[in-house]
């Protein structure tokens, strides 16, 4: 259905899964409906957020058992879940296509506390039999990751889409398993077990902005500790009495992951305008770098 815009209306404040109130004879917007959840990114150098999808009950994070798969990427994507109000599941794609896909699963099993992983071959029937519980009626899927990782051809399973309607799908360099945009637009698609799916165009940068609460929910371990450290601004880097770095010393706590939760709490902090100025007139500003 082609829809009238009311005058001044503005198509970057709608999203595809939103729900809008239409006249149903002239077919004129009335108005968009409140969102129970939204995705959103903030785009290098711009002001404004840019609407990813909305009204998503789980968010695919798709990947697959190659080079492609990368931990720290994983985590944004997990942290941009958390914070849209929507459940995240990571798929790994390509199953069939290594010896051991069990080796790719216990790499990131312990990302998130309650996370979801499969493996799949997303070209398989089965693969709609293993994602059914997140693609029932009433339910709202999005589908994102880098391209090449197999999210178009997952949307064609899931939505058993004939040869000609069909998702354009494409091949990935093999020596780094980059794939090419295939995808260029978001769209919805009805899926077999009743549900929508929002496919999205593959994302080269992903760039973290917006989303603190996003990330206590991402890092909780460390989130829970911060509490008990001596210092209440502690960057759980060298500070004396500090209860992350202690659990580090103890072994009950990566470096690793605490290295990584570090970079983006400091992204986050850079990226995320300030809102300054007076009482009733305040203006959004980029925080300065930190020296």
């Amino acid at each position: 259905m082609r829809l009238t815009l009311p005058v001044h209306a503005n198509t970057a404040d709608h999203a595809v899964g939103d729900w809008v109130l239409v006249e149903p004879e002239s077919h004129l917007l009335i108005r968009r409906l409140e969102r129970k959840s939204l995705l959103q990114r903030r785009t290098e150098g711009s002001r404004t957020l840019q609407l990813i999808a909305a009204n998503v009950d789980t968010l695919f994070i798709v990947t697959s058992c190659n080079d492609d798969l990368n931990v720290a990427r994983l985590e944004r994507y997990l942290a941009l879940a958390n914070e849209a109000g929507t459940t995240p599941v990571i798929v790994l794609t390509k199953a069939d296509q290594v010896k051991d896909a069990g080796s790719y699963q216990s790499q990131v099993e312990g990302l998130q506390r309650g996370l979801e992983v499969v493996t799949l071959n997303a070209r398989s029937p089965e693969a709609a039999l293993t994602l059914a519980p997140w693609c029932g009626a009433g339910q709202t899927i999005a589908l994102v990751g880098s391209s090449g990782v197999g999210k178009s051809s997952l949307l064609n399973t899931l939505a058993a889409k004939s040869p000609e309607a069909a998702q354009l799908t494409g091949s990935i360099r093999e020596a780094d398993a980059k794939g090419r945009h295939t995808t260029t637009s978001r769209s919805l698609h009805a899926v077999t077990g009743g549900g929508w799916a929002i496919d999205t165009p593959g994302i080269r940068t992903l760039h973290v902005s917006d989303i603190s609460a996003g990330l206590d929910v991402l890092f909780a371990e460390i989130a829970e500790l911060a509490p008990f450290c001596r210092f209440g601004d502690c960057t759980h880097s060298h500070e004396p009495g500090c209860a992350v770095l202690t659990a580090v010393a103890a072994g009950a706590l990566e470096q690793a992951r605490v290295d990584r939760w570090r970079k983006l709490v400091e992204e986050n902090r850079s990226n995320t305008p300030l809102e300054v100025g007076p009482r009733g007139n305040k203006a959004a500003r980029m925080p300065g770098k930190r020296r």
